[in-house]
């Protein structure tokens, strides 16, 4: 009897830990939603990886061209808020060294400008949780670049299946960056057991952004690129963007280093300082910008499908699509008969690892049956990593959103923090044009090109029932790392 009665407390502990810490209060600043301001130098950014018939492949990238631009001339202030900032990748193929040269051009500045304010955010994924050393943390460190990893434990569980057990057994003994002893899937040096314990919690600051000062202003720029060697053949997109928004962006990131226990001081100085956090008042008919994080970039995805009528174009790009209620919207637009068009990776490999399509070939199978057309993007082993979706009407205007979030449930239900902007413009603006020949030209370039670009439906269709329900299983319970 006392063997049930203990069994008994120890379920009720592990199902109150994990109901608890899957709807526990959010911290301060977690889905948060900037003023809409004034759109004023803003530049599109996109990286475009393009595969010849005959073999060749091309590289235009311009996002970390631009970061790198960025920190080389900054004399007072840089923050960067990156995900994924290693030199891991598969063998075999020649990579970009992002994760090297981020953190040369960061640590150059520094020299060269002792009194320059440097902040770096970044995921603890880099350190695997804590079970190894990152050499470009350290090497950030010790030219004083203040070097944050953000406090996960403080977010929601995403899983809590795993999550509830985990933070009864074995959050409380830490981890240790030095005796690790088991080969690292992620690459690097050995890993501890708590390393493996705490990966499948699946939660993240997948924040991609960087904000530098630009002569008397501030520039900010929010992308999907990881300074990630593995990541560097991806193809992605950005803004760049100086005025009041640049505001809301230093706001989003205050709130991420408060929940991390960092320093906030300085932000909210460079805030005060440069006067761009006035609320301005917006005309109706001016192109705004406005800076989304978490569950406020569901609230701007939804509001831009929802609002579209018979006539209007939907454009998306994206590398993972799984979260329901987006799914259903865009099902209900094309029933209104708004012309959907999306453009997904095919979810076949991932930094040499083959993958089984999960979620986006179950989610392409039951939009085509809704009359939504579906391609694929053509990749050899890298991501078509974009999180980009477009909406443009009759009367000339157009909504962008894009930024770090995928459209999964993970991403866009206060899971983990991510940052998008949501701007609104004239559909004939260069702008929007550059964003719109992004995705035109993955669309339309198909095997009969000279350079293969997407593959039609076919090519990757997957009708499966059993990968259909198993992806919803996935996507409900926090199984699953999309």
């Amino acid at each position: 009897m006392t063997l049930k009665l203990l069994l008994a407390m120890f379920a009720l502990v592990i199902f109150s830990t994990g109901l608890y810490h899957t709807l526990k209060p959010l911290p301060a600043g977690v889905g948060y939603r900037g003023s809409e301001a004034p759109l004023t130098g803003a530049k599109l950014l996109t990286d475009i990886t393009t595969h010849g018939a005959d073999g060749t492949v091309r590289f235009d990238h311009e996002i970390f061209d631009e970061v790198f631009r960025l920190i080389g001339q900054a004399n007072r202030f840089i923050l960067v808020d990156m995900f994924l900032f290693n030199d891991s990748k598969p063998d075999g193929v020649t990579h970009r060294p992002l994760a090297r040269r981020l953190t040369e051009t960061l640590i150059e500045r520094k020299l060269a400008n002792p009194d320059i304010q440097i902040v770096l955010i970044s995921d603890p994924i880099n350190t695997f949780y804590g079970g190894t050393t990152s050499p470009q943390f350290s090497q950030l460190r010790k030219a004083g670049i203040q070097v944050v990893e953000t406090d996960l434990n403080r977010l929601r569980d995403s899983n809590p299946a795993w999550s509830a057990w985990w933070r009864v057994c074995c959050q409380w003994m830490g981890n240790s960056a030095h005796s690790g002893w088991l080969p690292n899937a992620l690459g690097g040096g050995p890993a501890t057991v708590r390393s493996y314990l705490a990966l499948p919690n699946f939660k993240a600051n997948h924040r991609k952004l960087v904000v530098a000062d630009e002569g008397a202003q501030l520039r900010g720029l929010v992308t999907s690129a990881n300074p990630h060697d593995g990541s560097s053949r991806h193809s992605n997109v950005g803004l760049s963007f100086t005025g009041p928004a640049v505001a809301s962006l230093l706001e989003s990131e205050k709130a991420v280093l408060a929940l991390s226990g960092a320093e906030t001081r300085i932000v909210e100085r460079m805030i005060d300082n440069n006067g761009q956090n006035q609320n301005l008042a917006v005309s109706p008919d001016a192109d705004t910008l406005q800076v989304v994080t978490e569950s406020a970039i569901l609230s701007s995805a939804l509001n831009i499908i929802e609002s579209a009528h018979a006539g209007d174009r939907i454009d998306m790009a994206v590398f993972y699509l799984s979260h329901r209620r987006v799914i259903n919207a865009l099902i209900e637009a094309r029933q209104r008969d708004v012309e959907i068009r999306i453009l997904l990776d095919a979810n076949n490999d991932a930094f040499g690892h083959k993958k089984n399509g999960i979620p986006n070939r179950p989610v392409a199978a039951e939009l085509v049956r809704s009359g939504i057309p579906v391609r694929w993007c053509y990749t050899r082993g890298e991501q078509c990593h974009s999180k980009l979706l477009i909406k443009r009407n009759g009367a000339d205007t157009a909504d962008v959103l894009l930024g770090s979030a995928n459209f999964t449930r993970r991403n866009l239900d206060d899971l983990n923090l991510e940052t998008s902007v949501h701007l609104r413009s004239k559909a004939s603006s260069p702008l929007v044009k550059k964003a719109v020949d992004f995705f035109e030209t993955h669309w339309y370039q198909g095997p009969d090109s000279h350079t293969i670009m997407s593959l039609p439906y076919e090519t990757w269709a997957d009708e499966s029932t059993l990968k259909y329900w198993r992806y919803r299983l996935m996507e409900a319970s926090g199984l699953s790392t999309f």
